[in-house]
């Protein structure tokens, strides 16, 4: 009899929050993709157009050439040096190269479920999103436009004790001393390198850009990216790993780094990327053709050097 009584008072002689749900409305978000990055190297990266794919870097042959220069207070002869200044004849070209992919999206249920978001919309966001992923990853580590695949050897140190210390990115800035634009690093080489300044108690300054806080040596932002792999991989479950960090100087003017894309695309969705409509088929499937066209150059051997060979594993016990 007592146990009833309990039961009895325990009940709420109420509306349930089981059916009531049935008549909420829901606040809901837009697809969260997980693997999707801010994609800074291509923020900090100055980009040139293209009008037909291909971009031809002439250089001017280095070393002595037969031009000379009168300089002088007094004048000892009245000939005037001449000569001239040569030109590589087999210049580089570098051509536009083009990551694609379709996206099908059922029209029924796209007409039946497209609000609050429409689904064809966020479907070409995230595939977009998808194929900015890919363009960094292509900028650093293509086989044959890839920044870090194209450093010259004359470019490239090694770090002197496996962790990325300030004596190391001073050196790195000596390669590319000449207005350097940026670092470029994976999110777990900047955090080794903030810890080796934190060791010899000078940490680094963080500056502001786009919106958000990044930390600075000698003036020089450091850029995060996963796209400079660690052993290999993006996220490396082990402690320890070996990676490499960039210096950049960027800019056409400045015969520095520069990302190349194709200009004035027909249906052009954004820098580069172009979304055709390709139909519906006989199953009412709409599908989507999107095409990104992209590349890079290097500009001068000095545009760009490589610290090889970072440790991102080192700890202190700082008690």
């Amino acid at each position: 009899m007592a146990k009833e009584t309990d039961q009895r008072t325990n009940t709420i002689n109420a509306l349930g929050a089981s059916a009531a749900y049935n008549l909420a409305d829901v606040t809901k978000t837009r697809p969260q993709y997980g693997a999707l990055t801010p994609k800074w190297t291509t923020r900090f990266l100055e980009f040139k157009g293209l009008a037909a794919g291909v971009y031809r870097v002439n250089k001017v042959v280095e070393g002595e050439t037969p031009l000379d220069v009168l300089c002088s207070v007094t004048k000892k002869t009245d000939i005037i040096p001449n000569g001239y200044v040569e030109y590589e004849t087999e210049p580089r070209e570098y051509r536009l190269s083009s990551i694609s992919t379709i996206i099908n999206v059922n029209t029924a249920v796209d007409d039946v479920y497209s609000s609050p978001y429409d689904q064809a919309r966020e479907q070409l966001e995230l595939a977009i999103e998808s194929l900015r992923e890919r363009q960094e990853s292509q900028l650093i580590n293509n086989d044959d436009y890839g920044l870090l695949k194209n450093v010259a050897n004359s470019q490239r140190i090694s770090t002197r004790n496996g962790a990325p210390t300030p004596d190391d990115l001073d050196e790195l800035i000596t390669k590319v001393w000449k207005e350097p634009s940026f670092f470029l690093a994976h999110p777990r080489a900047i955090a080794a390198f903030e810890r080796e300044c934190t060791n010899r108690g000078v940490p680094p300054v963080t500056v502001n850009l786009y919106g958000a806080p990044f930390i600075t040596w000698r003036g020089i932002p450091l850029v995060p990216t996963d796209k400079l792999l660690v052993d290999g991989l993006k996220n490396p479950k082990s402690q320890s790993g070996k990676t490499n960090i960039l210096l950049i100087r960027t800019g056409e003017a400045k015969r520095g780094v520069v990302g190349l894309f194709q200009a004035g695309l027909k249906n052009e969705r954004s820098r580069g990327l172009a979304v055709r409509y390709r139909g519906i088929d006989d199953k009412g499937v709409a599908s989507y053709l999107l095409s990104l066209y992209c590349s890079a150059a290097i500009l001068a051997d000095d545009a760009i050097a490589v610290l090889e060979d970072v440790e991102v594993g080192e700890y202190y016990d700082y008690n």
